[in-house]
């Protein structure tokens, strides 16, 4: 195990009902001994994020995609934060792209879809949003009915 790894543990444990100040910077001071660890600039960027400080997140978001994150569920979640960042800052367009290229990496991510179907919404390409959406819905929902008419559901909102 990597010398760094018992120590982010450690700080990411000591998050407690939302509170982060402290966490913030234990991070800082880890990420000062081992600058090159994507997953110490991953959790940065989530901290950042839950205190509302969405330019950071952003940054420290990219510097952890940057770096190489090896972990695929990890590497899925931090492209999912930085995508919520660029909605949060109104870079609505460049959510648009970062998230087309998350479905491209991880298709099976339904969080990914969704994201991007708000991020289309705000970009202004409604019909391109309600389509994923719907298309999203009958992908993932189990109910019958659903399923019995999705051919008819997705004819209709392409007609």
């Amino acid at each position: 195990m990597s010398d760094w790894k018992p120590a982010l543990d450690a700080i990411v444990g000591s998050r407690h009902g939302g509170k982060t100040d402290h966490v913030l910077a234990a991070l800082r001071e880890l990420d000062a001994r081992h600058p090159n660890v994507p997953e110490i600039a991953a959790e940065q960027a989530f901290t950042f994020s839950s205190q509302g400080a969405h330019t950071e997140a952003l940054s420290a978001y990219e510097r952890a995609l940057a770096l190489g994150i090896a972990s695929p569920a990890e590497q899925a979640n931090t492209l999912a934060g930085r995508a919520v960042c660029l909605l949060r800052l109104d870079r609505d367009a460049e959510a648009v792209s970062a998230l087309e290229y998350a479905r491209v990496q991880f298709p099976d991510h339904a969080e990914f879809a969704a994201l991007l179907a708000i991020a289309r919404l705000r970009a202004g390409l409604k019909d391109e949003a309600f389509a994923l959406l719907l298309d999203t819905l009958l992908e993932t929902s189990g109910d019958i009915g659903l399923a019995a008419h999705q051919r008819t559901l997705r004819a209709l909102v392409r007609r």
